[in-house]
């Protein structure tokens, strides 16, 4: 019952938030326009100030397991190898196969990761799902780049090593966590050479920072909310389909079932507690700007948000009670 409580604490307000930017379209106080403006700058703005944030506030990354790291990328870099092929079999349109790619390797482990963590395995699970977030989220970010630009194109047209290059450069996610890096790389040096200055120490420029970084989420869901539309799940009906059930069943039941019968010695109950959030938790929220920004079908990617995450609830509830019984939590 626990477990269940904290699945459905962890995605209830995911769902609320969507509810409520669906809401306010349908009584005309989120136009189109606005809804369009709101996830450029979610993508361009909120997030990579909001990754960065979350990057400098990792304090410590000595003892790092390993095997934890290194599975958990090896993990990703298999699932996107195995969608790639099937979510070509199964989109109708070549703008949405990134989207299937996508959503199958990407989950909402920015948004929801950490808490769930700490929820399944209190302070020790958040501490290892943060430092996990600094490996897997630019994993998340660059093969997003590369489904999305190699899989939407047309039949003829030759994909572009440079353009694939270029585009995970000018991520905007990307630059947020790669300056999150370089800041602690100075702290670090700051701290070996005894110099007493942090970024925290410059009060306006923290509290802007957190300001905008608390702004991402929210107006990422009512956003999303606003593009929802019921009409599009009939035309949408096998690829949504499709998507959840790998992103909530397929992928859950195969990365932790491998975790947990290959590497039980080698992790830890906090180290199986941020798998859960990695492997087990919806389509991420920021995967629907992306696919704007990139010319893919935004209508299903926010669809495979929306539905993924209802969904979620009971998948991490199973994840989360499978390997308690194991004793792996």
């Amino acid at each position: 019952m626990d477990s269940l409580i904290y699945a459905l604490s962890a995605v209830a307000p995911i769902v609320l938030m969507v509810a409520i930017g669906y809401f306010l379209k349908r009584i005309g106080m989120i136009p189109e326009a606005f809804a369009n403006a709101g996830n450029k700058l979610v993508f361009r703005v909120f997030m990579p100030v909001m990754l960065f944030l979350k990057i400098y506030r990792i304090q410590d990354l000595s003892n790092v397991n390993l095997t934890f790291i290194l599975y958990a990328v090896v993990a990703l870099l298999i699932i996107f190898a195995l969608a790639v092929p099937a979510s070509i079999l199964i989109a109708g349109k070549k703008d949405r196969r990134g989207v299937l790619v996508q959503a199958s390797f990407r989950s909402g482990y920015s948004l929801i990761g950490i808490p769930l963590a700490q929820s399944l395995y209190g302070e020790e699970g958040a501490m290892a799902a943060a430092l996990l977030s600094a490996a897997v989220i630019p994993v998340f970010n660059v093969l997003a780049v590369i489904s999305l630009s190699a899989l939407g194109n047309d039949a003829g047209e030759r994909v572009s090593v440079k353009r694939i290059v270029m585009g995970i450069i000018k991520n905007p996610l990307i630059i947020g966590i790669v300056s999150g890096l370089v800041a602690i790389g100075i702290r670090m040096l700051f701290i070996e050479w005894g110099v007493d200055f942090r970024l925290a120490n410059v009060g306006p420029v923290m509290e802007v920072i957190e300001y905008i970084s608390s702004l991402a989420i929210p107006l990422a869901l009512l956003v999303l909310g606003a593009q929802f539309e019921f009409s599009a799940v009939s035309a949408l009906k096998k690829e949504i389909i499709f998507g959840t059930v790998v992103r909530c069943v397929i992928v859950p039941l195969f990365a932790l079932g491998i975790a947990y019968f290959c590497f039980r010695a080698d992790l830890g109950k906090a180290q199986f507690a941020a798998f859960v959030s990695l492997f087990a938790s919806p389509v991420a929220v920021p995967s629907v700007p992306m696919v704007q920004e990139m010319n893919g079908d935004v209508t299903l990617a926010g669809q495979l948000v929306v539905w993924s995450t209802l969904v979620a609830a009971f998948s991490i509830f199973l994840a989360a009670f499978l390997l308690r019984l194991g004793g792996a939590l």
